[in-house]
């Protein structure tokens, strides 16, 4: 078993870099290699894995190769994004590994390193070769908890052959343009200051002059807990980077507030047009991401009134206004036909009760709602409201219920006959997520703070 020295792992360092050979036994997407006789074999859709356990000594080795993925321009960045997403998170390894020189053999870049971390409470290696060229990133990642398994590694390390991809840019899907044929009646918005708004696969596209807006739909991935440029990175690499290659001068920001604006950008290539751009990558609070393609950094302080570059923690929230405003191009104009079918919104409120005199605890408060649109033919429709409030062992329960005919005042306003005992009109339109829409109401007669309800299609 190793020490707590990191002896190991500088030695283990020292044959990390394989020399690219030939004649090998398998391959996996763009790497062959000779695996180890014997050892468990597990195959999943971005990694293969090989394994072996010393049931006597408690000893275990695991070696993976990593599906490739789309470079981010250079070595240094492969390997540091490749390090973070496969060692530091899964395994709570060193944000900084011991490193080695990159080397550079028929086209591709190779950079090692290695780390330690705590397996069952007992210390372990965590060893990746990163490979960078011809706009992919491939990686192998080797684990262990012994010297055993040493010759082991360097003997597959040293069987490595990398194949060239037949292509740079077929590789990755290329960015879609059409609208989205989801059988709603407006896919398009032509707003009065001049931009457009048109519905994708996975985002809302906005368009003015040579500026394109990408208001992506919420993906698991990109939103979790964590430090301004750990999170940033991980929905950069999840939401922009396979769409592009050659990222340079790539940097994060943030600004320190309530509900923080984090920031991405750099020059890259898009692989759909094959145009150098610069992109900026944002998000503050409820805005979800939002990417801004331009054609150069200029362009973009133009645009929207700063250099990104000079972000730092302490700048001006009012900077990010014109950012936090593309989050209200997701709106597209609603019709009669949109509507068939069930809409429903959800409320739910807790407040927990402590006396102010001696500080005990004195109960629990709970409001809950739930209201339903049905919207049936010939522009009729019932609507239900259902509450329950109160002290929690002394509930209260209340449904309203109604039902008449809805009209379509214009494409954002909608009016019912009856809605609690009295004629009620709305101002509407739907905001669009992934492979659905939501309908945003809001009381046309008391619009309060202006923030719609937003009512989802069961």
């Amino acid at each position: 078993m190793i020490s707590k020295k990191i002896v190991l792992y500088k030695s283990l360092l020292l044959i990390l870099l394989p020399s690219l050979v030939f004649a090998q036994s398998e391959t996996y997407d763009l790497v062959t290699f000779t695996p180890p006789a014997g050892w468990k074999k597990e195959s999943k859709e971005t990694i293969i894995t090989y394994s072996q356990i010393n049931q006597q000594t408690g000893s275990w080795c695991m070696i993976s190769v990593v599906k490739s993925t789309v470079s981010k321009g250079t070595i240094n960045a492969d390997f540091s994004s490749e390090w973070n997403e496969l060692i530091v998170k899964p395994y709570q390894a060193s944000a900084s590994p011991e490193n080695n020189e990159v080397t550079e053999a028929d086209g591709w870049k190779i950079k090692a390193g290695g780390g330690k971390f705590t397996f069952n409470k007992a210390d372990a290696i965590a060893l990746l070769t990163t490979f960078s060229g011809y706009n992919r990133c491939a990686s192998i990642i080797s684990l262990t908890n012994s010297q055993e398994y040493l010759q082991t590694i360097q003997d597959f390390l040293s069987s490595v052959d990398l194949k060239k991809p037949t292509t740079t840019s077929s590789v990755e899907p290329k960015e879609k343009t059409k609208t989205v044929a989801d059988g709603f009646a407006f896919n398009i918005t032509n707003f009065d200051d001049g931009w457009t708004s048109t519905v994708q696969t996975d985002w809302v596209e906005v368009i003015k002059g040579n500026v394109k807006v990408l208001l992506h739909y919420p993906k698991e991935g990109t939103i979790f807990p964590a430090d301004p440029e750990p999170l940033t990175n991980a929905a950069w690499n999840i939401l922009v980077a396979p769409r592009y290659s050659n990222l340079k001068n790539y940097k994060t920001a943030y600004i320190s507030t309530y509900n923080r604006p984090y920031l991405g950008f750099g020059n890259a290539t898009e692989n759909a047009s094959g145009k150098d751009v610069f992109i900026v990558f944002f998000r503050q609070g409820e805005t979800g991401w939002i990417e801004f393609v331009i054609p150069d950094k200029s362009t973009f302080i133009q645009s929207f009134g700063f250099d990104p570059y000079n972000i730092r923690w302490d700048s001006n929230t009012d900077l990010m206004n014109a950012l936090i405003s593309m989050s209200n191009y997701n709106k597209f104009a609603i019709a009669a036909s949109d509507f068939t079918g069930t809409w429903t919104s959800d409320f739910s409120g807790v407040q927990q009760l402590y006396s102010v005199y001696t500080g005990q605890y004195a109960g629990m408060n709970i409001n809950q709602s739930n209201e339903t649109f049905q919207f049936g033919t010939g522009n009729t429709y019932n609507w239900k409201l259902l509450a329950v409030n109160g002290m929690v062992g002394n509930m209260k329960y209340a449904e309203v219920k109604s039902a008449g005919k809805f009209t379509v005042l214009n494409n954002w306003q909608i009016s019912f006959s009856k809605i609690e005992n009295k004629a009620k009109k709305y101002h509407a339109y739907f905001k669009c997520i992934k492979g659905a829409r939501l309908l945003m109401l809001l009381d046309a007669d008391y619009p309060g703070s202006g923030i719609y309800t937003a009512y989802g299609k069961k």
